[in-house]
């Protein structure tokens, strides 16, 4: 598989072709393994955040992937305090995806995620299973 690098327009401003910086925060072995795979057939660079208490690396990611059944916080809970993670870290300018995954079977779950906050929820299996062409339609509305 040819390795994913999006194009980033920021400000209506195209800007060299680079790969995405991918965020997970998830303490599950098991997510975590699978999605440093994909994230790595893709072309992407993906770091994985275990708990909130932790600080990122990096002061910018394109794309934050939160697995909200990894947690037992309600999901506007759990939402709150990685935004307000994310807004400690990044520059102002910077906008960073905020994407919320879990199982099927918890919908509930994803939609109370949204509700609170996050720009879309997928689904595990959604997640696994379509990784290569979410990445593109996430890359391709990041501004």
């Amino acid at each position: 598989m040819f390795p994913l690098f999006i194009r980033i327009v920021k400000n209506g401003v195209c800007c060299p072709v680079q790969s995405l910086k991918i965020l997970l925060i998830s303490p599950d072995l098991m997510s975590t393994s699978k999605l440093a795979g994909l994230a790595k057939e893709a072309g992407g660079l993906l770091e994985t955040l275990r708990s909130l208490s932790e600080q990122p690396r990096s002061k910018h990611y394109d794309l934050v992937l939160l697995d909200i059944q990894a947690f037992q916080e309600d999901p506007a809970v759990l939402v709150a305090k990685v935004r307000l993670l994310l807004d400690s870290i990044s520059q102002k300018d910077m906008s960073m995806k905020l994407i919320a995954f879990g199982p099927h079977v918890h919908k509930q779950r994803l939609d109370d995620a949204v509700a609170a906050g996050v720009d879309e929820a997928v689904s595990r299996g959604e997640l696994f299973g379509g990784f290569p062409a979410l990445l593109r339609r996430w890359g391709q509305t990041l501004d």
